[in-house]
């Protein structure tokens, strides 16, 4: 068997991405991790964040659902780390979805949704209902995998979402 990589949730720190002109707020992305759902298993992708991950690169995207029919579903999911008393803990979690057709270098995915799912997570909440019970298993089985404390430091809400 190959040498196995250890990817590990990131921290970015001291690293924003600031939307629209002068004046305008800033998205800190500190503690934002991304996770690339396949079926039935889930990686982390930190490419996911800036739309540079391994499943976007020579896609172009549509808003358009049907422009992409004969495309393979994914799902992303935002996941936002925090820190209490108990230790560090998977605070926001997300979910949202994305088609990709390789051979045809198109794909689907509603930007406004990636982008309101980022801040759900970042504002520590948890949407994951609309993931399948495969796809939950696949979430759930790589958090415990990754660190079983920060699954039993997290809330009980992530925990009744992913059953």
């Amino acid at each position: 068997m190959a040498n196995k990589k250890n990817t590990q949730f990131n921290i970015i720190s001291n690293n924003s991405t600031t939307h629209g002109g002068y004046y305008t707020g800033t998205i800190s992305l500190s503690n934002l991790s991304s996770v690339l759902i396949d079926g039935d298993h889930a990686k982390i992708d930190l490419g996911l964040i800036h739309a540079k991950s391994a499943v976007e690169r020579g896609i172009k995207f549509t808003a358009n659902k049907e422009e992409v029919p004969g495309g393979k579903h994914y799902w992303v999911v935002w996941v936002a780390v925090d820190r209490d008393e108990n230790g560090p803990y998977y605070a926001g979690v997300t979910a949202c979805p994305m088609i990709v057709d390789k051979e045809n270098r198109r794909g689907w995915k509603n930007l406004a949704e990636h982008v309101n799912r980022m801040d759900d997570a970042l504002k520590r909440r948890i949407k994951l209902t609309v993931l399948g019970e495969t796809e939950k298993e696949a979430l759930k089985t790589l958090l415990i995998n990754h660190n079983p404390q920060m699954w039993e430091n997290s809330r009980q809400e992530l925990k009744e979402q992913l059953s």
